[in-house]
Formats: structure tokens, sequence, C-alpha cells
């Protein structure tokens, strides 16, 4: 269970988020969406403990975490940009990031195999393309078996068949009974795996619920339709 309180933060004169009330209380998979400067890395970013709240607090599993670091050992992230040094090779990072975690994992060829890294394996992370990064952080971020999963931006640099795998991991995950939260700008993924979606605007909460639920409540044939209609109307909080 994640829940986040009244949750306040400004960066100098910019107020990023507005007193952000959540809570993701069920396993299944939870869209955050909104435009861009709408607050949602913030709020991640305020999970994850990397942003400190200005006011409003944040329980994992029911225990705050201000102050607070052994809570991350739940939560596996992609972040948006990940920047690995480039004179490692691909084996290497992994090699060293199970290191770090020493965590529980599954088996890392299996993931390697689905997503075609096998031949990649010995080159270095700046002779890769993005896609491929991509692909490397999403090992990075399947590999280990913690019940809180958040993704921002995981779709970035995919290709179609990569994009099938990452479904599936998502679905996986769900299965497992896990919270898994995520970020993306492509609606047509956004819809198929999501469970809730919480649209975020000018650092508020406008929406929480079913892709249904806003197609009905907006009266939109199609769920694109309907966050462009969130984005031109201010009255659905």
């Amino acid at each position: 269970m994640i829940e986040i309180k009244n949750i306040h933060k400004t960066f100098s004169k910019n107020k990023v988020l507005k007193g952000i009330n959540l809570s993701f209380t069920h396993p299944g998979v939870y869209a955050v969406l909104g435009p861009n400067g709408s607050g949602k890395t913030t709020l991640i970013k305020c999970i994850l403990g990397m942003v400190i709240p200005d006011k409003g607090e944040i329980k994992i599993q029911g225990d705050p975490i201000q102050k607070e670091w052994l809570y991350r050992k739940q939560i596996d992230y992609l972040p948006q940009i990940a920047n690995f040094p480039g004179n490692l090779r691909v084996s290497e990072l992994i090699r060293m990031i199970k290191d770090l975690r020493s965590a529980n994992n599954r088996c890392e060829q299996q993931l390697i195999e689905q997503l075609g890294l096998t031949p990649y394996l010995d080159k270095k992370l700046s002779n890769l393309s993005g896609g491929t990064r991509q692909k490397v952080n999403l090992v990075l971020t399947f590999l280990f078996d913690s019940p809180f999963l958040i993704l921002d931006e995981p779709t970035t640099g995919l290709d179609p068949v990569a994009l099938l795998i990452l479904k599936t991991l998502i679905d996986q995950e769900r299965k497992k009974g896990k919270i898994v939260v995520l970020t993306s700008h492509i609606m047509s993924f956004v819809e198929e795996v999501s469970d809730e979606i919480v649209f975020l605007l000018e650092g508020k909460v406008y929406f929480k619920g079913s892709s249904s639920q806003l197609k009905e409540k907006t009266k939109q044939p199609s769920f694109e339709h309907a966050i462009a209609n969130l984005l031109t109307q201010t009255d659905y909080a």
C-alpha cells in the first residue's frame, strides 16, 4: 500500500505539487498521467525519497518514509532517463546492480533472451542505441522481485516487439499481486495495461478511476479523446 497525504512541493517560485492526496491500496497497475509540468515525475521522486516534500506525508505499507531508507528495498524503479557509465559492458552492469541490490532476483538469462540482449552482453553501453539501452534498463528493473514497481516512461525507444514483451512483463507482475505505478505518453499502451488512471493537472489530482469511467465522465468515445478533454476542462476533480 502506498498512501500520499496532502503533498506539497515548490521549486523556487514554481508550485509543482499542490496538496496531492492519493492511495494505491490494491494490487494492480496505476497509470499517473498529465501534461509536461503537471508533477508526475516529482510525485514519483517523492515516493522514492529523491525529493523531500515541503508538506504532507507518504506511507509505504503503513509506515512513514520520512528519514527512512530501508523501504526503498521494497521498490523496483525504472527511471525516465537512466545514466550508467558508458565504459561498462552490459554484462558488467547487470552483475554490478545484482551485487549492489543483494536481493532476491529471478533468472536473468530468461529476461535477457526475452528482450533479445544476448548479442549485446559484451558491448559497452556507450555503443548501444537508445532502444537497446532501454531494454537493458528493463532487465535491471524486472530482475528483482519487490512488492512495488515504479516505471517512469518505460516505453521510451522500444520497438513494437519489445513493447509487447513489456506488456507481458507488467501483466506478470500484476498477477503476482504487486502494485505497479507507471507514467507514459502512449495512451494506447496506458489503456491496455492499466487498471486505474490518475490524471494530474497543475499539481493537483483531477481524476482517479478506470479508463471506462473516464470516458463516461467526459462523454468521449475513446480514451485518447477523454484525456484530451481533461486537458481543456478543469471541473472533474
